[in-house]
C-alpha cells in the first residue's frame, strides 16, 4: 500500500504545472540576457573604434603637434 502511495504522490508532482511559467520566464530571460551581452560586445567594440578615430582626427586637425 505505501508503494502505490509513493507512485500516486510521483505522479501528482510529475503533473504540477504551477512552477512551469516562472521557469519558462527565466529561460527567457536568460537567453534574452546572453544575446544583449553579445549585441553590445559587438556594437560597444565598433563605437569605440569610430569615436576614438573621431577623437584623432579632430586632436590632428585642432591641436597642433609640436615640432621637434
Amino acid at each position: 500500500m505505501n508503494k502505490i502511495r509513493n507512485m500516486m504522490a510521483r505522479l501528482q508532482i510529475a503533473r504540477d504545472e504551477r512552477g512551469l511559467s516562472t521557469v519558462e520566464y527565466v529561460i527567457i530571460l536568460v537567453l534574452v540576457a546572453v544575446m544583449s551581452i553579445g549585441v553590445w560586445r559587438t556594437f560597444g567594440t565598433k563605437v569605440y573604434t569610430r569615436v576614438s578615430d573621431s577623437n584623432k582626427a579632430m586632436e590632428k586637425d585642432v591641436v597642433p603637434t609640436p615640432k621637434q
